[in-house]
C-alpha cells in the first residue's frame, strides 16, 4: 500500500468527522496516539507498538487531509531518496 492509498483510505472513513473537528483538534488525536506509541515502546510490547503505529499513521493522514497536505507528494519532495541535508543517500549528517 501506498501512502497516496494509506490517506485516500483516511479521507473516504473519517474526513466527514475530521473534517467538522478541525486542524487543531485532529492534531491533538495524534499527539495522543504518538504518546500511547512512546508507552507502547517504553514497556517493550511489540503487539502494542504495532497498533500505536498503524493509529499514528491513521491519524497524521487524517490530519493532512483536514490541511489539504499530500503525504506521499510532500515525503518525495523532501526526502528524493537522499538526505535532505547533506543530499546524500546514505546521511553522513553528524548525530
Amino acid at each position: 500500500m501506498h501512502v497516496r492509498e494509506v490517506q485516500a483510505l483516511m479521507r473516504a472513513i473519517y474526513y466527514h468527522k475530521d473534517s467538522r473537528r478541525g486542524a487543531l483538534r485532529t492534531w491533538e488525536w495524534l499527539l495522543d496516539e504518538v504518546r500511547e506509541l512512546g508507552e507502547a515502546i517504553k514497556a517493550g510490547d511489540k503487539e502494542a507498538m504495532a497498533s500505536e503505529f498503524a493509529d499514528v499513521l491513521a491519524w497524521l493522514a487524517s490530519l493532512a487531509n483536514v490541511v489539504g497536505v499530500d503525504l506521499e507528494e510532500a515525503f518525495w519532495y523532501k526526502y528524493p531518496g537522499r538526505c535532505p541535508k547533506c543530499d546524500r543517500t546514505v546521511c553522513a549528517c553528524p548525530m
